[in-house]
Formats: structure tokens, C-alpha cells, sequence
């Protein structure tokens, strides 16, 4: 009986020394939810609203977004968004991107307002800006603060030229990019002789920015871009600024130069880098014409091989003045009568530059090696530019004359359009043909 007393007396001790052990070890040791940091909370989604026009206004600023690319040229940069801004109320922006459908944390801008602003309030300027670490980033946009909550009301920008690493081989040898169309502008024939005599020198693509054009135009512009020749970007600048039909705001005012003509040739660059091997940057009433070649591309061939570091050749412009006509009528074509515009192969009469005074140049540039660009110079490039004496390239400009005092003797005779007639007429009969153009009193 004691035995027994004995005996339970120990295990009572044993299982109280046992649960008091157990209770000790437990409090000593941390839980497994306690020790466990608390879930972060998923990064704020970026519900896209992706900007198709090619002018975004941006929140908060008098300023305009036109596109994003990527150029990684500079170190430490990655995206530049090209935009129109006020030049008096620059601020302090930061980059928001998008990740794989959930936005980053924002990063500072490099804002670089182009030195080319003719006076008017509205500049070309570039904002530069890093990727944020393990970010794929397919779109971006501007803010004026660093962090924010909301992402719901931004205005988002596509990234186009994502890096390639040079394994991506050129879809283009040339491309033109033409800037701007405004007013009305209806000059048709004129339009299909250039657009036909580029196709002939070895154009691939031609770019042109329609603020506005006439009815006859805009459907030859249409043909063309079915066929996949042109790219008409809509550039509807009138309905956001005050644009101005000249060139130096002291003379004409207004909100912009040239209905934003510097931005459209640069957003042209870039909308051409990773696909075209040469860029031409001229008006459309202009042909960059090579003398002592047939074709762009063994001009371009001829010229790289004489100056190999050059990625910027400039053309010396040539006036044709549009009152002076070839006396023998022999491209008076009845076919042409009543399509508007000028016809350039009856325009044979050419000013000599006068070289006392500013005289303009237009370029043919590697898009790789141009960051920015004015009308007739570029502004920051990589490598040499060399300007391509007038006897190897210049070009053909059909317009009013600049020296209207000069007498037709004066003038120098140049057929060389005429070389490509044989050509160039019945393709050019053809497009206007397409677009219900020409008359049905046609040459035999």
C-alpha cells in the first residue's frame, strides 16, 4: 500500500516536472508566426491607359508628351520621352514605369531642352530617364511628384526600340521623313513625281506628319500608305497649340515653330533607328538627288568608304524657281492637266547658291548616331559630319525662287530629272490613275 502511495507520488512529480519543462521550452522558443515577417503588400497595378494619339498633354504642366523610346547609348540613361515643353515652367519630373503590369518606384529625369527654339515659348525636350532594377518595362510615364498611390488617371507611353543587342538586322536601307503637312496642303502632283523618284533611287519608307492636307492629297497619301510605302503620322498640334506658319517668333509669334517641325524630325529618328540604315530629313517639295550615281545606295557606299566615321553628310540645297518653264513643253503631259500641284520636269532653271549669305543645307544621317537634330544641322551626334560637295549630291527644290532679281540667263540648266522621265512618267500616271487623278485625255 505505502509502495503504491510511493509510487504515485513520483509519477504525479514526473508529470508536473514534465508539463513544466514542456511550458518553459515553448515560451522560450519563438513561433513560427511570430518570427514570420509580415506579407508585403503586391505593388501598386498599373491599369493601362495607353495614349494612341501622338500629343499628350501632361497632368499638372503646360508640357507635351509625343513618344518614349529606348536609348541606352548614354550610360546611366535608358528611355527617352520626346515631348513638346514650356520653356519658362520646366520642373523637376520623375519617371513611373510600368513592370509586367505592376508600376515602379519612381526615378529622377535628365531634362534636355534642344538649344534650337527659334524664341517661341514651346521647345523640343528630351527626358531622360534609368530603369528601376528587375524592372521589365514595356511603358512609362511623367510625374511631377516622386512617389504616388494612384495610378489609375495617368497617361501611359508605349517603349518602342527595345534593346536588340544588335542581333536585329535593318528592314531598311533609306527612309525619308518628311516634316510637316499644314495648311491645306494640296500640291498632288508634285507630291507623286518626289514620292515616285524617291521609290526610284532605292527608298524603302517614307514618313510624313499630316496636321492637315487637301482632299486630292489626303487620298493619294492613303494609296501610298496602303501599299505600305508611307506612314502618315497624324500630328493634330493645331488643336493644342498656337502653331506659327514661319520660323523666328520675333517675326511671326505664336506658340511653336513651324507647326512643331523640330519635334517631328526628331520623334522621326527615333521612330527609325532599330529599322532603317540611313535616315533623309528634308520638305516635300524637296528630292535629295545623287549626280554621279543612279541610286542612294551606291552614293551612300561611294561616301562611307571616303569619310567611314561619318554618320551626318550634309546636302547642299539647290532653288529651281517655279516661274521659269523648260520652252519646249515636252512635259506639258495633257494626262497632268488638272491634278493640282506643280510638275517639276518642266522646271529646268536652277539658281546658283549665293554663298555671301546663309545658305541652308539638309542632311542624310545614321539615325544610331544622331541624339538630336535641328532643320538644317544636327545638334548632338556621335562621330564626323561632312558636307557632300554639290557636284556628287544636291538637291532638287521646285519653289519660288530666292533670287528673283536673276534673269533666265543667269540661270544654270539642269536636266537631271530628265534622266529617269522614261521611269518615272508611267509610275507616276499609275498612282494618280489609282486615286481617280488623271484625265482621261492622256497621251498616246
Amino acid at each position: 500500500m505505502e509502495k503504491a502511495k510511493d509510487f504515485k507520488g513520483k509519477f504525479l512529480l514526473l508529470f508536473v516536472a514534465t508539463f513544466v519543462f514542456i511550458f518553459i521550452l515553448s515560451w522560450k522558443t519563438p513561433r513560427r508566426d511570430r518570427s514570420a515577417p509580415k506579407p508585403l503588400r503586391a505593388p501598386p497595378a498599373c491599369p493601362l491607359w495607353v495614349s494612341n494619339d501622338t500629343i499628350t498633354p501632361l497632368s499638372n504642366t503646360k508640357h507635351f508628351l509625343v513618344s518614349a523610346y529606348m536609348d541606352q547609348r548614354v550610360e546611366g540613361l535608358d528611355i527617352r520621352i520626346i515631348g513638346l515643353f514650356r520653356r519658362d515652367s520646366v520642373q523637376p519630373l520623375h519617371c513611373l514605369f510600368c513592370c509586367g503590369g505592376h508600376s515602379s518606384t519612381t526615378t529622377p529625369t535628365t531634362i534636355l531642352q534642344h538649344s534650337d527654339n527659334f524664341g517661341f515659348p514651346f521647345v523640343t525636350t528630351d527626358a531622360m530617364c534609368g530603369i528601376p532594377k528587375n524592372c521589365h518595362a514595356t511603358h512609362v510615364t511623367l510625374l511631377t511628384q516622386p512617389h504616388t498611390e494612384r495610378t489609375s488617371n495617368l497617361s501611359w507611353l508605349p517603349i518602342r526600340n527595345h534593346k536588340t543587342n544588335g542581333k536585329k538586322e535593318m528592314k531598311f536601307n533609306f527612309t525619308v521623313c518628311i516634316s510637316n503637312l499644314f495648311g491645306d496642303y494640296n500640291n498632288v502632283l508634285q507630291v507623286a513625281q518626289t514620292l515616285e523618284m524617291y521609290r526610284l533611287l532605292g527608298v524603302d519608307r517614307v514618313v510624313i506628319y499630316n496636321t492637315s492636307c487637301g482632299p486630292e492629297l489626303s487620298r493619294l497619301l492613303h494609296s501610298y500608305s496602303q501599299e505600305g510605302f508611307l506612314e502618315v503620322v497624324s500630328w493634330p498640334i493645331d488643336k493644342h497649340l498656337n502653331p506659327s506658319h514661319g520660323w523666328l517668333f520675333s517675326l511671326v509669334g505664336g506658340d511653336v515653330h513651324y507647326f512643331g517641325q523640330l519635334t517631328t524630325l526628331n520623334e522621326c529618328i527615333y521612330r527609325s533607328m532599330e529599322r532603317s540604315r540611313y535616315v533623309l530629313l528634308n520638305d516635300i517639295d524637296e528630292i535629295i538627288m545623287p549626280y554621279q550615281h543612279d541610286n542612294l545606295m551606291s552614293l551612300m557606299n561611294t561616301l562611307q568608304q571616303q569619310q567611314p566615321n561619318t554618320g551626318v553628310f550634309f546636302i547642299e540645297n539647290h532653288i529651281f524657281p517655279k516661274k521659269h518653264f523648260e520652252p519646249s513643253g515636252r512635259f506639258h503631259l495633257p494626262q497632268w492637266n488638272k491634278v493640282p500641284g506643280i510638275n517639276i520636269l518642266e522646271h529646268i532653271y536652277r539658281e546658283n547658291p549665293d554663298r555671301n549669305v546663309y545658305h541652308p543645307y539638309k542632311m542624310i544621317i545614321q539615325p544610331r548616331m544622331v541624339e538630336q537634330t535641328s532643320v538644317h544641322e544636327v545638334l548632338k551626334n556621335f562621330g564626323q559630319r561632312y558636307k557632300v560637295p554639290p557636284d556628287v549630291c544636291r538637291i532638287i527644290h521646285v519653289r519660288v525662287g530666292l533670287q528673283g532679281s536673276l534673269t533666265l540667263e543667269q540661270l544654270h540648266v539642269d536636266k537631271r530629272l530628265w534622266d529617269f522621265q522614261e521611269k518615272l512618267i508611267p509610275n507616276v500616271d499609275k498612282v494618280l490613275q489609282r486615286v481617280g487623278l488623271l484625265h482621261s485625255d492622256r497621251r498616246s
